[in-house]
């Protein structure tokens, strides 16, 4: 996406490879002069090492240039510092925020990358974000939300909100192993204090158990006779398969799950207690087993009409539709309980995008489709959307007016194909028909 990378996800027995940065400043080599010996480094100016020594170490809250990954400068700031294992008093690393992109690039640097002329004393984060996003176009502030997808904290308030950055502010895990994938994580995950000095996990991709070291995993795989999530299988179309999960028959595959969703969404509330939630989650198969794509997850039982609780796709599957699948298949379900139903609120600004995306496909289709008057209760009715949900999405499309008293939908061919068209590709299909399942009811 542009300049910005997304992720790196290498298979196993391949090499991860970010551009290299070159060390700046005092990490650099003399150069050779003419006559084949070194130069010699021009000295340091007094008055450039003194600025050095008056802001190093560099407090945290600290705004500076950092080079990244593209070569390139960008603004950061300080969250966190560490002291190195070195005799002298300011060799630290420093885990930053790069102000322009998402938490989920936040990493450790080493000094050299910083450009300590550039130091600033700390300024209102409010005010400098809203600085920074003048500065970009729309176009580019679209491809960053785009690919670095931050999902909103509207149901904390200011308090809590700080608490839970405090809390979450440095990434714990930096990559996992996943089946044939190694995966760069986004964020923290509160996994037990015995992982604490693990920077690599490695998770069997069929029970989710995770260890700290490689031959454990290769160890737990030879005793491992899972080839699927547990739980049953209640959707086959192809190479996809979705398996239903119930979190109290299998509690520890449950907790697993959220602790791995934990590492890629930053709003999600860790659930200890998943025996009130049933996991749906989404498997490519072949003749290794059912590997899993993403989930979604559902409380059994809601009584706001939730169908959807939380929702992930992998990343090393991510921009091929399963997203999309995922939310039709939440809405499959929906009709087969005989209910409407609207996903968890509240929902970030980028969730409501996907799901106006997802509804605005639904209602046109059928709008396009159908011969005569419509209502907005028949429009629920066939196809599980919540009529609250339909009237926003048709209001925004400006396809509805109010006529005496009552809601009418307008439906001009023309504006309905350029709505469509807008709305973009509605992704994998859902075959209703390979769907085998009964909706949940509690066991005496």
């Amino acid at each position: 996406m542009g300049s910005i990378d997304t992720p790196t996800i290498t298979e196993n027995g391949s090499t991860q490879s970010h551009a290299a940065v070159e060390p700046a400043g005092d990490g650099q080599n003399p150069l050779a002069s003419s006559n084949g010996a070194p130069e010699q480094m021009t000295p340091e100016p007094e008055a450039t090492k003194k600025r050095r020594s008056s802001i190093l170490p560099l407090e945290v809250g600290t705004r500076v240039l950092c080079r990244w990954r593209d070569g390139k400068y960008h603004p950061v700031k300080v969250i966190e510092r560490r002291k190195m294992h070195f005799d002298e008093p300011n060799d630290y690393e420093y885990y930053v925020h790069y102000t322009e992109f998402n938490r989920r690039l936040d990493e450790w640097v080493k000094l050299e990358q910083l450009d300590l002329d550039s130091v600033e004393t700390v300024v209102d984060v409010k005010v400098e974000d809203k600085v920074t996003s003048l500065k970009m176009t729309r176009h580019q502030k679209r491809k960053i939300d785009e690919t670095h997808v931050e999902v909103g904290h509207e149901e904390l308030d200011a308090a809590s909100l700080r608490e839970h950055e405090e809390f979450t502010k440095v990434k714990n895990i930096a990559t996992i192993e996943l089946g044939r994938y190694e995966i760069e994580t986004w964020y923290f995950s509160p996994f037990p204090p015995e992982y604490n000095d693990s920077l690599k996990l490695y998770f069997c991709e069929f029970c989710l158990n995770f260890m700290k070291r490689k031959e454990q995993l290769q160890r737990h795989m030879r005793k491992c006779d899972l080839k699927h999530p547990p739980g049953d299988e209640i959707y086959r179309s192809g190479t996809l398969s979705m398996f239903e999960v119930d979190g109290k028959k299998n509690k520890v595959y449950g907790q697993n799950l959220c602790y791995l969703a934990k590492l890629f969404l930053d709003h999600k509330t860790l659930y200890y207690d998943v025996d009130l939630f049933l996991f749906y989650v989404l498997c490519e198969c072949d003749d290794r087993g059912c590997h899993m794509v993403g989930y979604f997850s559902k409380e059994k039982h809601s009584e706001e009409s939730y169908n959807l609780a939380c929702i992930l796709t992998l990343p090393p599957y991510q921009r091929k539709g399963y997203g999309k699948f995922l939310i039709a298949f939440s809405y499959e379900l929906s009709k087969k309980e005989g209910k409407v139903g609207t996903p968890e609120r509240p929902l970030s600004d980028l969730g409501l995008l996907s799901y106006r995306g997802y509804w605005t496909r639904v209602l046109l289709d059928i709008l396009k489709k159908h011969k005569g008057n419509i209502s907005i209760k028949e429009l629920s009715d066939m196809t599980a959307i919540k009529a609250e949900d339909i009237l926003t999405t048709l209001q925004s499309l400006e396809l509805i007016q109010y006529r005496k008293g009552q809601h009418v939908i307008c439906a001009d061919p023309k504006v309905l194909d350029r709505h469509l068209k807008a709305a973009g590709r509605g992704g994998l299909e859902v075959d209703a028909s390979k769907l085998i399942w009964t909706p949940y009811k509690e066991q005496s």
